[in-house]
């Protein structure tokens, strides 16, 4: 798996070569632009989870990886892995089991969106259910609506979210 990512790499780099050796771009001497930028970077993007604290749903954003998108399964998966020690430190939890993923996300016709989940949908919590519905929703676009939670032959929804 990791030679087939650094062959990707390989023939990107590559292909990028060729093109900016071939774009007719002439040389040119050296265009002074002041002083580079300093300071800390910030993240290009934030991920919202829904946590639980006190028994409810809480949303909770984290610094995004700032450079590559983040896909909704991606945010579901580190919504089964739980809480930061951090956000533990501030009373927050997760109703949504570790075992739940891995997920996939399929965007369905009339702002529908199905979350599915390697465990019985069935099994989950009310609040674990909400978790996933909320979480999913807030990566997705305005027009989402309804998400319906599907695992080991069971589906709960469509449900919106309670806490948008």
């Amino acid at each position: 798996m990791r030679a087939g990512l650094a062959r990707r790499v390989l023939a990107a780099g590559l292909v990028s070569l060729v093109a900016a050796a071939g774009c007719g771009v002439r040389p040119s001497d050296v265009i002074e632009a002041g002083d580079p930028p300093s300071g800390r970077v910030a993240p290009t993007t934030t991920i919202t989870l829904y946590l639980v604290k006190n028994g409810r749903l809480s949303a909770v954003t984290r610094p995004g990886p700032g450079g590559r998108p983040l896909f909704q399964a991606d945010t579901l998966a580190l919504l089964a892995a739980g809480p930061t020690a951090e956000e533990q430190a501030h009373g927050f939890t997760t109703d949504v089991p570790p075992e739940a993923g891995p997920f996939s996300v399929t965007a369905k016709p009339a702002g529908h969106l199905a979350v599915t989940m390697s465990t019985a949908a069935g099994e989950l919590s009310t609040l674990a259910v909400e978790q996933i519905v909320c979480t999913a929703a807030a990566t997705a676009p305005e027009s989402i609506a309804q998400v319906t939670v599907v695992g080991a032959g069971q589906s709960v929804g469509p449900r919106s979210c309670p806490a948008r």
